[in-house]
């Protein structure tokens, strides 16, 4: 029994094409409308699974294409994160069998396909899933400097096996010990959902954020992109909360916060701490950025930004959490600026042995701060956002 799968976002495609070529289906995907079309009529599926929101032809234009060939009975089914009555009302109005929401479990979509279209003749004996369909598509960059001997990688492999909708960016940054070849060995097998950046030189944790981020940028499919620390001081799961945020608001950007709170696991070492505190007391108070912790190292941006904050090299090394607020105040304006960020405490954050930034560098930081206020502060509003904030006060 053949089964064709149509959706943009080819991180939505593969595991759903695993499961069923796992349950005996036979299994094609496309993540290109047009060309899914074309291999509907070479392919001739006993079953079609299509998104609605594809650019250029939607998923309603592949219905419409289905009902009006030499086999209009097809079944189709819709697997979307568009839950607006009237779109859903017509699909089925133009003859779609079944609408599934996402986010949604392999096992729910396919006990669903077994009921529109039976099981293979030859059924495979396998257990059930907890893979989720997600509605988004989130890059992860991810710095990695001599991390030899601290990169969790069961922790990362076993993340992203069990949570469909992400793809990993390890970024080489020049590291001088065996990092790379482990990056490498990460990779093997997960080419659709790792990649391996490699910088032949160091250029600091800012530039290879940088870097990774424009590089992850130019993936189509992805909806957002963040960072992460390689030691996971801000575990995976608690990135998933500052995207469950951000795809479910108006936020472009969702810092996570450090910040002691009921009920959350978060440990720094005694001096780091002091040192933290100082720094953002100046940058609140000295540079007037509200944020109480710019630095974690977990942050998440709607794609629509990384351009603003990412497309210069940064000005300092360490504290470029910073040079992305203020280039994000003065392109946008101070106001819309400040609606745009989030800043979200996390669940647990801890301080991992073998950390870069040393006391000493934590001590520069200081100085770091005076050349972000003097290279920013020059720097003026776009005209388009001096003219639209004259005239929300007119």
């Amino acid at each position: 029994m053949k089964i064709l799968a149509i959706d943009d976002q080819q991180l939505v495609l593969l595991p759903l094409e695993k499961r069923l070529l796992e349950l005996g289906y036979d299994v094609k995907i496309e993540t290109n409308a047009t060309k899914g079309i074309e291999l509907y009529e070479t392919f001739s599926p006993d079953l079609v699974i299509v998104d609605i929101n594809m650019p250029g032809v939607t998923g309603l234009d592949v219905v419409k294409h289905i009902r009006a060939s030499e086999n209009p009975e097809t079944p189709i089914m819709v697997l979307s994160g568009n839950t607006q009555d009237d779109i859903i009302t017509e699909g089925f109005e133009l003859g779609i069998n079944d609408y599934m929401k996402k986010p949604l479990s392999l096992n729910e979509i396919s006990a669903r396909v077994k009921r529109l279209i039976g099981a293979p003749e030859v059924v495979n004996s396998i257990t059930n899933s907890d893979v989720m369909i997600q509605e988004r598509c989130v890059g992860v960059v991810i710095p990695c400097y001599n991390e030899e001997e601290r990169l969790l990688s069961d922790e990362f492999l076993t993340y992203i096996d069990k949570n469909s909708g992400y793809h990993l960016c390890f970024v080489n940054d020049g590291s001088k010990d065996n990092t790379l070849s482990v990056l490498k060995d990460l990779q093997k097998g997960r080419e659709d959902f790792i990649t391996v950046f490699d910088c032949e030189k160091n250029g600091g944790k800012a530039e290879a954020v940088r870097l990774g981020m424009l590089h992850m940028a130019k993936k189509e499919d992805l909806d957002y992109i963040g960072f992460l620390d390689a030691d996971l001081s801000t575990d995976l799961a608690d990135f998933d909360d500052l995207v469950k945020t951000i795809e479910t608001s108006d936020f472009k950007i969702v810092s996570g916060s450090r910040i002691s709170r009921m009920g959350a696991n978060i440990t720094k070492e005694s001096a780091r701490k002091i040192i933290s505190l100082t720094i953002n007391f100046i940058i609140r108070k000295i540079l007037r950025m509200d944020f109480k912790d710019t630095q974690c190292g977990a942050k998440i941006f709607s794609k629509d930004v990384i351009d603003v904050a990412f497309s210069e090299k940064f000005v300092t090394q360490w504290i470029f959490d910073v040079e992305i607020f203020k280039r994000m105040s003065i392109h946008f304006g101070l106001k819309k600026a400040k609606a745009m960020l989030c800043e979200q405490p996390l669940k647990r954050w801890i301080h991992a042995d073998g950390s870069k930034l040393s006391m000493k560098d934590s001590v520069k930081i200081v100085f770091q701060l005076g050349q972000i206020a003097w290279v920013y502060g020059g720097k003026k509003e776009s005209k388009k956002v001096a003219v639209s904030n004259h005239l929300e006060v007119v």
